[in-house]
């Protein structure tokens, strides 16, 4: 694999990977500069890059006169960039939020002034689902063949339809198209957002930086139960409105990922695009060629099938994404966040103090997730949070068994409290973040596309299953309904301790080496 050879070029001292690890001396900025010299010589054989490129050009000639001083890998030099493409890309995570959290606060004003029935109404709030899985089907091919940015404009776009439809809607239908149109937008953007972070950060930032897709989903989910409480369910589209349009305007002013440039063969807008991300003083020099090592490497391989998620090299990857969707949905969260202000009301508690209680959780705790995740790594995080995730499953499902006993009636309000705020605190450190993170990290490029969208739309598929069948299941036995979540995070537990790889540390090419070394 390409890697591989990078490495044997450094121990055989080739001159240009040997100039490159020469740290911060001179050496670095012998190696940057002739590098960024020959794509200022190819500059004029692509006069119709745009002018979003020329600004990227600027950079890159910047770079130059500072002497190339900074460390091997991207190490050195201001990672503004990195921050602002990461910040524009979460506002796709914000939409999100918004998407699945905006059904919660406006039940009584869409049924009351459209005239929904409680059926009606169900049907708008889960056919968001239903477009999701469509664009989880789609969305690796749509960022494939379009790019990671066009992908995301897009899907802003679709939104931007979406919530006006919602805004406009006398009836039924309307409402229906709009969500769809929301769902199919949502599933794009749960897959692009996640693989263009995975894609821009160094190894060392990418844990973090990908966490923060989950805490801007939590954020908008929690912005919108906040504001539906104190505005009309028309104004609460404004909500949604305003992160595509910050999509839309920040995408302008961000490169596109370098990797994805590197795989379809814009090499000068590859380098460009690199440099700029990891700072005009740093030497990108040792990382761009680990990259386009391979790049080319899996260009000598035929094109990618779906049939080829079962051959040996990818099947590992396939089994630790998959599953990590699965338990992330067997284990109840839709059920718990959809349905948490009637848990709360069953057990005897203030459906909407409960409610706010779980907002007021989820951001500071995604945000401690982000901070850990690249110092102890996915596995430790992800065993922490199932365990956590057994506890409060089990301890409410304890309390709805003392009151259908009628066992301790003044504790079960309590009990069932501290275990959904145990869950979702537990769910929001690991398991919500980590499997998208890991699922960004574990496909190499070639099947990125079509690994990426099963994966996608398991996950969508395990929302709709379990929040279609939790009223149901909560009719048949609260308690039971619990237990079940709560075994399904212990069975989480040992599928990460026996399968799921560590990835914190390692590039994408390295993750790549070491699951295939792990299939042979």
């Amino acid at each position: 694999m390409g890697i591989v050879r990078v490495a044997e070029d450094v121990e055989g001292g080739g001159a240009l990977v040997a100039g490159a690890a020469g740290g911060g001396g001179g050496g670095g900025g012998e190696v940057t500069a002739p590098l960024l010299r020959h794509h200022k010589q190819r500059r004029g054989d692509d006069d119709d890059d745009g002018e979003e490129e020329e600004g990227y050009c600027d950079e890159i000639q910047r770079a130059e006169r500072g002497g190339g001083r900074g460390r091997p890998g991207g190490g050195g030099g201001s990672m503004w960039m990195l921050m602002l493409a990461t910040a524009v890309a979460v506002c796709g995570s914000f939409e999100f939020g918004t998407c699945v959290g905006y059904s919660a606060p406006t039940q009584s004003g869409i049924v009351d002034e459209v005239g929904l029935s409680i059926s009606q109404f169900a049907l708008f709030g889960s056919v968001l689902t239903i477009g999701a899985m469509i664009g989880a089907v789609t969305s690796g091919r749509l960022a494939d063949f379009l790019g990671r940015k066009m992908t995301m404009r897009i899907s802003a776009i679709i939104c931007i339809f979406g919530w006006l439809s919602v805004h406009l809607a006398k009836g039924a239908n309307m409402l229906y198209f709009g969500r769809i149109l929301l769902g199919f937008s949502t599933g794009v953007l749960s897959y692009v957002v996640p693989v263009f972070i995975a894609e821009i950060a160094p190894k060392n930032l990418r844990g973090g930086l990908a966490t923060s897709n989950q805490l801007l989903i939590c954020s908008g989910s929690s912005a919108t139960y906040i504001i539906g409480a104190l505005v009309a369910w028309r104004n609460l589209v404004l909500v949604g409105i305003a992160p595509c349009v910050l999509l839309l305007t920040g995408l302008f002013f961000i490169p596109e990922s370098p990797r994805w440039l590197a795989n379809v063969g814009r090499e000068k807008e590859f380098h460009i695009s690199l440099q700029v991300l990891r700072g005009e003083d740093a030497d990108v020099s040792e990382e761009a060629i680990e990259i386009k090592e391979y790049i080319e490497s899996l260009h000598r391989l035929p094109k990618a099938r779906v049939q080829d998620l079962f051959l040996r090299k990818n099947i590992y990857a396939v089994i630790v994404g998959v599953g990590l969707m699965i338990f992330q949905q067997l284990g109840g969260i839709n059920g718990v966040g959809f349905y948490a202000s009637s848990i709360f009301s069953s057990a005897g508690f203030s459906g909407k103090l409960g409610t706010i209680l779980i907002g007021i959780i989820q951001i500071p705790i995604t945000l401690f997730g982000a901070i850990l995740m690249d110092k102890s790594g996915r596995r430790v995080l992800l065993m922490v949070s199932a365990s956590g995730t057994f506890l409060g499953c089990f301890l409410t499902g304890i309390s709805f068994y003392l009151k259908a006993q009628g066992l301790f009636p003044q504790c079960v309000p309590a009990l069932a409290l501290t275990g959904i705020l145990v869950y979702i605190g537990a769910y929001s450190i690991g398991m919500g973040p980590v499997p998208w993170v890991v699922m960004s990290e574990i496909f190499s490029i070639d099947m990125k596309a079509i690994g990426g969208s099963l994966v996608t739309l398991v996950s969508w598929l395990g929302s709709f299953a379990i929040s279609y069948s939790f009223s149901f299941l909560m009719d048949w036995s609260s308690a039971g309904t619990f237990f079940m979540f709560s075994a399904a995070s212990l069975v989480t537990i040992l599928f990460v301790a026996t399968l799921v790889p560590e990835t914190k540390g390692r590039t994408l090419e390295e993750i790549q080496d070491s699951l295939l070394s792990s299939t042979r």
